[in-house]
C-alpha cells in the first residue's frame, strides 16, 4: 500500500494575499485557472475563476545528481488534501505520468511513462523492490513535479 503526499501548505502560505507587483518580484505567476491547474497542495485540479500561482519550486533537494526544480501550481489559500492510502487523486489519474522511483541516496533506481489511471499498480510494483525508498509522480507532458508518494504504514 501506497500514500500520496501533497506539498505542505505553509510553504506558500506566505504567497496568499500578497498584491501582484510583490508575487512577481518573488517571480510567481498568476493566473486564473480555467479548471484545469492542478494544485500540488489540495491534489485537485483548481476550480475556474480561482487564482492560482506558477511558482518554482525545489521538489527533489537530496544531494545527488537528480536534485531538481521546475514549476509548478499552487492554488491561492490551498488547503492541503490528504488522499486515503492507496487512492490517486483524480488530478493525478487523468494525466500522463512520468513516475520516478528513488533510493535514500535520492537516486533513480527505476522509473516509467504510464497514464495516471495506472499508476497504483506501477507503485506497487516499484515498491516491491526493497531499493525503492519514495517515488516521485511528474506531469509528464511538462515536466511538473506533481507529488511524492511513500509506503503506508
Amino acid at each position: 500500500m501506497f500514500q500520496i503526499h501533497p506539498l505542505p501548505a505553509e510553504t506558500f502560505a506566505p504567497l496568499n494575499g500578497l498584491p501582484d507587483a510583490d508575487l512577481a518580484e518573488k517571480n510567481v505567476q498568476v493566473h486564473i485557472s480555467d479548471g484545469a491547474f492542478p494544485c500540488r497542495v489540495t491534489l485537485e485540479d483548481v476550480a475556474e475563476g480561482e487564482r492560482v500561482f506558477l511558482l518554482n519550486f525545489e521538489h527533489q533537494p537530496g544531494n545527488s545528481p537528480y536534485k531538481s526544480r521546475h514549476a509548478i501550481f499552487v492554488k491561492e489559500g490551498a488547503v492541503e488534501g490528504h488522499p486515503a492510502p492507496g487512492q490517486i487523486p483524480a488530478s493525478v489519474a487523468s494525466r500522463l505520468l512520468s513516475v520516478r522511483a528513488f533510493n535514500s541516496s535520492d537516486e533513480i533506481v527505476d522509473a516509467d511513462v504510464i497514464e495516471g489511471r495506472e499508476a497504483a499498480a506501477l507503485i506497487d510494483r516499484f515498491f516491491d523492490n526493497a531499493e525503492v525508498d519514495y517515488i516521485h509522480l511528474h506531469y509528464a507532458r511538462r515536466g511538473c513535479f506533481a507529488a511524492k508518494v511513500t509506503r503506508s504504514s
